[in-house]
């Protein structure tokens, strides 16, 4: 059971669920108020839903959500039904959260955050951290999103600090359940700004693992530099772990950007890099 605090957000997984009992004539409905976390039971009525804390949905915000497919929803205390969005004038890019069968995404500039295609964005999260593992010590993420790689790597880590520099990025973050930890786990510590800005601040041999995981290089292409490569090297400690997020490395498209960033590592000095195309990326050793 959700916090009676905790806002419900729905998705079209879930408006699909009570359109589908709604035509089979139930009356009620186990259904999932946080994206798939958990589950309680919602009485269905001529009218709409109403959800254990009285809180009511009409049928045709059903189908307004169930026609949605790059939004999830907050049902508000007064009923009323509330995008998840937010236009970041720091930015200028819009950011959504993006529904998924499971776990959702963000979505900033038309851009998806986490691979969706085949794939959970959780299990996306999963097989990036895999590659450096076991992630201990001190860890720096250097790009927050919705925080799953620091919640993720603060299970095992002493500490895990993430950076953000997209305060859109991060109000969507505090509207997603499967964000809350990011908030509440004592372990991490969020920075906002950015990592080609923040990273250099940091002392030499600080970490023991980073997780680079930065937007695409048309968004962010000093994330890629060699300059900003030098400063990840500096910072991490000798026989520490780098992953470094690139895309499909047997694609076209990713071709020439994986080609420089391996190139570009190890002129940084890292003495060896690995290919992981299953997590759509590259680890270094330092």
């Amino acid at each position: 059971m959700p916090y009676p605090a905790d806002p419900i957000v729905l998705s079209y997984v879930q408006a699909e669920q009570l359109l589908k009992a709604q035509k089979q004539g139930q009356s009620s409905l186990e259904l999932s108020p946080d994206l798939a976390i958990s589950t309680v039971t919602v009485q269905l009525s001529d009218t709409g839903v109403v959800f254990p804390q009285g809180e009511q949905l009409s049928w045709q915000q059903v189908e307004k959500i169930k026609r949605a497919d790059v939004n999830c929803f907050v049902l508000e205390a007064g009923g009323e039904l509330d995008p998840i969005r937010f236009f970041s004038e720091d930015t200028n890019r819009m950011c959504s959260l993006m529904p998924t069968k499971r776990t959702p995404t963000m979505l900033i500039a038309g851009f998806t955050m986490h691979r969706i295609v085949d794939i959970d964005p959780m299990q996306d999260t999963l097989k990036k951290v895999a590659t450096i593992a076991p992630l201990t010590g001190r860890v720096l993420d250097t790009a927050t999103g919705l925080g799953y790689t620091a919640i993720e790597a603060a299970r095992t880590a002493a500490e895990v600090i993430t950076i953000e520099i997209d305060p859109g990025a991060q109000a969507i973050a505090h509207r997603n359940p499967w964000s809350r930890d990011l908030f509440t786990n004592p372990r991490i510590t969020q920075l906002m700004g950015s990592s080609y800005d923040l990273v250099p601040t940091f002392e030499e041999n600080s970490f023991d693992r980073i997780i680079h995981d930065p937007p695409v290089f048309s968004l962010a292409g000093d994330l890629y530099s060699g300059v900003f490569y030098q400063q990840l090297y500096r910072i991490l400690k000798r026989g520490g772990r780098l992953f470094h997020y690139i895309g499909d490395l047997n694609s076209k498209s990713a071709g020439t950007v994986t080609r420089g960033a391996l190139k570009r590592l190890q002129e940084a000095g890292f003495k060896r890099v690995v290919r992981h195309p299953e997590a759509f990326g590259v680890a270094a050793y330092k």
